[in-house]
Order: structure tokens, then sequence, then C-alpha cells
């Protein structure tokens, strides 16, 4: 039993072409698409066979990879891990690998997409195939006529495109951009600092005037009128002793007086008991 590579195998067996190696195939391929490429040849060595009582067990030698080749070593060990066997005897079917075998490389890609690579691989002969795997421009070629592939491209250029749009009109603005910065400028270094002077004038005089109505100050001006009050109804008293004025107008005035004056001392006196309580 020999193990064989993908391309000998087409032309030794073209009746082996199934779903399962086309899967194969189509993970090589995805495979290359995340890697810068260096062209290689695979060179392969077969073993000779091992025969068994009943099974037949293939012992591949390890296969040589030559410096030129423009395949990564990662894709190189996905496809030699992934080929098709031909088992001896009259079975002529492939070994399946298990789907926990696989590489992840194809987790993100969709079941459709999937088969419909699989679907246009399966059209092509065996020299195409092997064309794919030998020709650097081929496989570009063939990568980039992938719908997936197509359309990430379109997307990628709608983009570039609407970005640059954007960067032109951003361009045109900029002439009116800096008139409104030079307007703004201006308006803080002239009317901002007039008005701001003004609210601190307003400010100032606000803040004297509920001085002045404040309950504290109310009551000083209170005391200050009581007193006065007090102070004028002595001296006209002074006045009536030293008979500077005539009893009729004394008794006039200072009634008024004492009126006011305990008029306002029984306000203070409210007010503050008010305040305190």
């Amino acid at each position: 039993m020999y193990s064989v590579t993908v391309t000998d195998t087409l032309k030794e067996h073209p009746n082996h072409w199934d779903d399962h190696y086309a899967y194969e195939v189509c993970e090589v391929l995805f495979n290359l698409a995340h890697y810068e490429p260096h062209s290689f040849v695979l060179k392969r060595r077969l073993t000779k066979e091992k025969r068994g009582s009943q099974e037949q067990q293939a012992q591949p030698r390890p296969q040589e990879i030559s410096t030129d080749s423009w395949y990564p070593p990662s894709v190189n060990s996905s496809a030699s891990s992934s080929r098709p066997t031909t088992p001896g005897g009259t079975s002529s079917s492939f070994s399946m690998s298990r789907p926990n075998d696989r590489p992840s490389s194809l987790s993100n890609v969709s079941p459709a997409e999937a088969a419909g690579i699989i679907a246009m691989l399966k059209d092509k002969s065996v020299d195409e195939l092997r064309k794919l795997l030998s020709d650097k421009d081929a496989y570009h070629n063939l990568l980039l006529s992938l719908e997936p592939v197509r359309t990430q491209n379109r997307v990628r250029d709608e983009l570039k495109n609407e970005t640059l749009q954007l960067a032109r009109e951003n361009l045109e603005k900029e002439p009116q951009i800096m008139e409104l910065r030079n307007q703004c400028r201006i308006i803080r270094t002239t009317e901002l600092a007039t008005a701001q002077e003004k609210l601190h004038e307003l400010d100032r005089k606000k803040e004297e005037t509920l001085k002045y109505y404040s309950p504290s100050s109310l009551l000083h001006r209170l005391q200050d009128a009581m007193n006065k009050t007090d102070e004028e109804s002595e001296a006209l008293h002074r006045q009536l002793l030293d008979r500077e004025i005539d009893l009729a107008s004394f008794v006039q005035k200072y009634k008024k007086m004492r009126y006011a004056y305990h008029k306002r001392a029984l306000t203070h006196l409210a007010a503050k008991t008010s305040a305190t309580s």
C-alpha cells in the first residue's frame, strides 16, 4: 500500500474524485489563502507494502520539501495529513478523516460557500488541479474568482470610495470651519469679555441688595432708627425744660416721636423673637 500525493492519486485513480477529496483540495486552498506564497515542489518517497494477516497498514516515509517552495509549511503539512490513500484488494474507496481531525482553517467558512467551491473544483481536470497546486498565478486567479473573495473585494472598494468621499467633503468644508473658528475667537475676545464684565457688575449689585434686605441688616437698621427717635425725643424734652419751645408744640411733637419709637421697638422685638425661635 502506497501513500501518494493529491495529483498522483488523481492521475492513477481518476475515479476516486468524490466530495471528500474535493473538500480536502478546498481545505488546502483555504489554508493557502492565509499565507504569503513561496513556490514549492512536493517530493515524495514511497514505502513498500507491508501486509498483515487480514489488514494492511500503510507506513509512509516523511516527505521532503524543497527550499524553493512557495506554499507555507503549515499548508504542506495540512495537505499531506489529509491525503486519500488507495487501499489494496477490491476496495477503491478513500479513508475518511474524522471531523475533529480537520484543521480549523475552514471553521469560518459557511457550508454554502464550501459547497460552491467544491462544485467549482469538481469541474476541473487533473491537469488543472495539478497546476493549481504548483502554479502561483493559477492559484491566485482561482482565488480571486471565488464569489466570497469577489464580495470582500467589492465591499473593500466600496468602503474605500466612501472614505475618500468623506475625506473630500471634509477638505471642502475646511475654509468654512476656519471662518467659524475665527468668528468664535473674535466673539470670545471682544463680546464675551464685555458680557462677562457686565455679568460681574450685576452679580455685585445683587449681592449688595440681598445683603441690604437680609434679616440681620433689617434688625440692625431698625435698632438704629429706634435709638435715633429716642435721642430726638430726649432733645425735645430738654428744649421744653429750657423753655425753648411752648407746651402745645412740645406735646404734639413728643407724642409723635414716642409713638414711632414704641412702634419700632415692638417690631424689633417681634422680629428678633421670630428669628431666634
